[in-house]
């Protein structure tokens, strides 16, 4: 007789179906509402949502939300962020924002008078409320899902879900709440400043309104379990694009963007390793220098030459790069930058910090070097300059094996039907 078979796991029976050419959101219509951001680790996230469902055979509908009030459809900044964006690909997207007129209700006159003292989280919120939805969107015939990125797009989405409508998945974001607080230290803020505690308050209470909440690190998915044990919850990693393994060059680089963990993290690189390490060449890739500029302009004016600005061909960066270093000191939830540097293969200098909410030991892979401080970070950036690594196993390297497991498209597509399934039918029955 036949040997009895075991059951397939739903995330194993959703890789085999896919595998097999099934398409099982086919007919279906998702709404996908974000920010209307762009250059930045958030953007690329939602790049891959749209992908993904489309992967599964949905029709995709994208509404980026201005988090500025003033930037409404048609603008500048509508013009601006469309060409800065040609890479997110939806059936059709749209562009909504606050006209200013709303800014003299009460409502928002309220929630600025919070962000004077630091509560952002009042701030976008209110500032989603006063968003003028596109009309076309409320004319659809069915929206069958809402897929919503930030606790503070959750009043748009809500606004189409009305009383019976569509399942929301909520993409977490991290906990905003400590980024929030992160920032109002280095910023002035009016007394008394607002508290990490009344801007969690806010975040959790527009959570609620979610029916499954994806989250994209294990740190992050740990904490909101802790905070919302009534709520359903979901770990899936972000599909981030790859970068090519490349034949690898001579250049070691750091890439940025410009956010204030970001900027802290190189200004203790720019302090504390370079000193020890000034004559290897390197350089810094991305908007970080605006930042570093604005906040530290001594320090910039000393390092200027290190500094290379934004890149289009961010590829041929990776693919050329010896190494890459990860001198990451803050900051929550999942690194980007991180995954794109696992993903090329190249040889990796990197603070254990640069690995935070990833359930894996760095100290395992075998093409990473961590560094407990900025003599170990120094010392290896002197050792990698001197004698660089061969890029022919690149292709085969645990960081690459690393990020095929969890980060590549396919995972992500498996990962999110596997999620997605479940919460239609449960609607359909």
């Amino acid at each position: 007789p036949p040997k009895h078979k075991e059951p397939m796991q739903p995330l194993d029976q959703v890789r085999d179906d896919l595998a097999k050419g099934a398409k099982p959101l086919a007919g279906k219509l998702v709404l996908l509402v974000h920010p209307a951001w762009h250059s930045c680790g958030s953007h690329q996230v939602f790049v891959m949502q749209a992908h993904a469902y489309r992967a599964l055979g949905a029709l995709v509908h994208s509404l980026a939300i201005s988090d500025f009030p003033g930037w409404t459809a048609g603008s500048k900044a509508h013009e601006a962020y469309l060409a800065a964006t040609p890479d997110l690909i939806a059936d059709q997207r749209h562009y909504a924002g606050m006209p200013r007129r709303r800014m003299a209700t009460p409502r928002f006159l309220a929630a600025a008078r919070q962000w004077l003292h630091g509560n952002a989280a009042a701030m976008l919120c209110a500032t989603t409320r006063g968003t003028e939805l596109p009309t076309e969107l409320f004319a659809l015939p069915c929206i069958d899902l809402i897929h919503c990125n930030h606790f503070f797009c959750m009043p748009a989405a809500l606004a189409f879900k009305g009383a019976h409508g569509p399942p929301i998945v909520l993409d977490t974001h991290d906990m905003q709440a400590r980024q929030f607080s992160l920032r109002n230290k280095s910023q002035f803020r009016l007394p008394p400043k607002a508290s990490f505690e009344d801007m969690l308050a806010l975040e959790i209470a527009e959570m609620r309104e979610a029916d499954l909440l994806i989250h994209l690190n294990d740190e992050e998915e740990r904490s909101w379990r802790e905070l919302l044990p009534d709520k359903a919850h979901a770990l899936v990693y972000p599909a981030i694009k790859s970068m090519p393994t490349g034949p690898g060059g001579s250049d070691i680089i750091i890439v940025a963007s410009a956010n204030f963990p970001n900027y802290l993290s190189i200004a203790w690189f720019l302090n504390e390793v370079r000193p020890q390490a000034p004559d290897v060449p390197l350089r810094i890739i991305g908007n970080i220098d605006q930042i570093v500029c604005a906040q530290a302009p001594a320090l910039f004016a000393q390092h200027a030459g290190v500094f290379c600005g934004r890149m289009d061909d961010l590829e041929s960066a990776y693919a050329n790069a010896a190494a890459i270093l990860l001198p990451t000191t803050s900051g929550h939830g999942i690194s980007v930058k991180t995954i794109e540097a696992l993903s090329s293969g190249a040889p990796l200098i990197a603070t254990r910090e640069a690995f935070r909410g990833i359930a894996i030991d760095p100290a395992m892979l075998g093409n990473v070097t961590l560094a407990e401080n900025a003599a170990d970070f120094a010392a290896a950036l002197r050792a990698i300059a001197k004698a660089p690594k061969p890029a022919l196993d690149r292709p085969m390297s645990d960081t690459r094996r690393l990020y095929e497991r969890l980060f590549a498209f396919d995972a992500y597509v498996n990962a999110l039907a596997a999620r997605i399934d479940p919460l239609l039918l449960s609607q359909e029955l």
